[in-house]
């Protein structure tokens, strides 16, 4: 999608940080948004902002766990602008990582946002786009902690693994219907993430904020210093609107560093053991 003055775009978790840098490219870019999320006061805030940079912006709230929430941001969507060319699945959550006190609620909650968040965006708009046939794109937001296992037992992890193979299988079956699929992988990006227990829904239970003293409370205020000091979103944001332009799959905010030298450690160890377990069938 070379040209994208005059497209649509939907982006999830859009009142913040990535979501709310694509947003605002997007307008840059002459595109119509629309913005969705969870937290209406910062939806309502973020539209306004954008308003300074084109005037087709709009704010829907959605809870993106919920088919019928996405379903129903959709359509307010089409009402408002018509059809929808770029989606992108990138609400997101953090919480719950290591072996002790393991939380049942939490896993359910990170994977429910991270995971079936993008599975409910894809099965809403993934029809309307094929249907249109104006051609489209698909933006998935994972993580290099879908790449590599350094959180540990994770449900974060989890489901950022998770989106990086959906994205892949999803890229080769929509490809020849003339819909581009890119998975984004960040690094640390300045983002509010470390906070998102702030919009946990009831029904998940309480957050459980780990023991600072613990292995697990360690790594999470490493990874909440790490990003004070991340990429800016609107950086992440531009490599994005590249991809989609350019149709590439994978989109990686750092290159070189601990990043690259963890995945030549992961892929040699499986390279190692394939090699090892002979010819096979």
């Amino acid at each position: 999608m070379q040209d994208l003055a005059g497209k649509t775009a939907f982006v999830t978790g859009g009142a913040s940080g990535i979501g709310f840098a694509l947003g605002r490219i997007f307008t840059e870019a002459g595109m119509n948004v629309m913005l969705a999320d969870i937290e209406t006061d910062a939806l309502a805030a973020a539209v306004k902002s954008l308003h300074d940079f084109g005037p087709n912006v709009r704010g829907i709230a959605c809870d993106v766990t919920d088919p019928a929430s996405v379903e129903h941001a959709a359509k307010a969507s089409y009402q408002a602008f018509g059809n929808v060319h770029v989606l992108c699945n990138n609400a997101g959550v953090a919480g719950g990582s290591g072996i002790d006190n393991i939380s049942l609620d939490n896993w359910r909650w990170v994977l429910d946002v991270n995971l079936m968040g993008v599975v409910h965006g894809i099965h809403t708009f993934l029809p309307h786009i094929r249907a249109h046939g104006e051609g489209g794109h698909i933006v998935n937001t994972a993580s290099m902690a879908g790449m590599n296992s350094g959180l540990g037992f994770s449900p974060y992890s989890a489901s950022k693994f998770a989106v990086v193979n959906m994205s892949e299988g999803l890229a080769m079956q929509v490809k020849p219907l003339g819909i581009g699929v890119t998975v984004l992988c960040p690094g640390y990006v300045r983002t509010r993430i470390s906070e998102s227990g702030r919009n946990r829904p009831e029904r998940y239970g309480p957050a459980r904020i780990p023991d600072p003293a613990s292995a697990a409370g360690r790594l999470v205020a490493q990874q909440a210093e790490l990003a004070r000091y991340g990429l800016d979103p609107y950086d992440v944001a531009a490599q994005v609107v590249t991809a989609i332009r350019h149709d590439e799959l994978y989109v990686f905010t750092h290159s070189r560093g601990a990043w690259r030298a963890e995945l030549q450690e992961r892929f040699a160890v499986i390279l190692a053991a394939i090699d090892k377990a002979g010819p096979g069938a």
